[in-house]
């Protein structure tokens, strides 16, 4: 439809929509502010039409021909990305071999679930492990980088089938001598007075809105004090006195810092499932197999007895 669009100004377009900020969607793109900014220009004269509109705090946000864009252009990338990995697949012999994406913090009992799966069908069956945020998994699988994912808080997309077999709450991280380290569970208005680290939102976008949503359903307003994408930075903050941090729970290996203790929430709506992850309506025998094994082998005291028959039967 347009043949003089390439795909760094379709990637520019998606990046400048999700920051709604010039200089933090330079940033990303690892390009200069100028240069983006020609770009989308450059962009809207060829083709007649205003992807955004700018404001004088450079705060830019869609109109409604750029909505259309970038859901075209996400779809566009995504079916040119999937083709060259499903190519790369068939090329490499994929039907011995499953990538599937995790995240950092992932439970190893997980992980030695799938490694201990065994499929008659597949002997010289492969894993290949890949860490990766959340979004970036839900990525991957879109594209057929990866054949599923293990993933929390997965968002709802007709493009995924998610099976939840795993839910928790979030933890706080808190120095022992805070006020609140005695108690086994903590409220978010116990954290009110502090300043507060938490996930970058690009790295867990629901679960950042799920803080911020019950924030202000106790009336409190959060002296946000950093983004994070790590667990250990997250605790490294704490140790230095900088805040407290909420997180999904932080493993022991990531807990090297003497004098800061864990407490779950008990707010329920800062509980989330994690859930196995594929892309609707995929026929490969393997990955269903695989997953169905999963899912026996790991999931039936996770999931309602109506779930597990749901999807085994399927």
């Amino acid at each position: 439809m347009f043949p003089n669009l390439e795909f760094r100004h379709l990637h520019a377009v998606i990046v400048l929509a999700e920051e709604r900020n010039f200089t933090r969607a330079a940033d990303r793109l690892h390009i200069t502010q100028p240069a983006l900014s020609k770009q989308i220009t450059d962009l809207e004269k060829e083709h007649q039409f205003h992807l955004f509109t700018r404001d004088t705090r450079r705060v830019v946000k869609l109109t409604d021909a750029g909505r259309v864009f970038v859901e075209e252009a996400r779809l566009a990338l995504l079916h040119t990305e999937r083709a060259v990995h499903l190519a790369q697949g068939a090329h490499e012999g994929s039907d011995s071999i499953l990538t599937i994406g995790h995240s950092p913090y992932a439970d190893h009992a997980w992980i030695a679930a799938m490694f201990a799966i065994r499929l008659p069908l597949y002997p010289t069956l492969r894993i290949r492990l890949m860490t990766q945020f959340a979004m970036e998994s839900l990525r991957g699988v879109l594209v057929g980088e990866l054949s599923l994912a293990l993933v929390t808080a997965p968002p709802q997309d007709v493009q995924i089938t998610a099976v939840p077999f795993a839910r928790a709450p979030l933890y706080a991280v808190l120095l022992e001598t805070h006020p609140a380290a005695h108690k086994e569970r903590l409220l978010l208005q116990d954290l009110a007075k502090d300043d507060w680290i938490l996930f970058a939102k690009r790295v867990h976008p629901l679960v950042h809105e799920a803080i911020m949503d019950a924030a202000r359903r106790e009336s409190i307003v959060p002296k946000h004090a950093h983004d994070i994408i790590t667990v250990q930075q997250a605790v490294e903050l704490v140790s230095e006195h900088v805040g407290v941090a909420i997180l999904t729970k932080p493993t022991a290996r990531s807990l090297h810092s003497d004098g800061v203790v864990v407490k779950p929430l008990s707010d329920t709506s800062l509980w989330f499932e994690t859930s196995v992850v594929m892309r609707a309506g995929d026929d490969s025998r393997l990955v269903n197999e695989f997953v169905r094994s999963f899912l026996r082998k790991y999931a039936p005291q996770h999931l309602q007895p109506k779930q597990m028959e749901l999807w085994l039967s399927a």
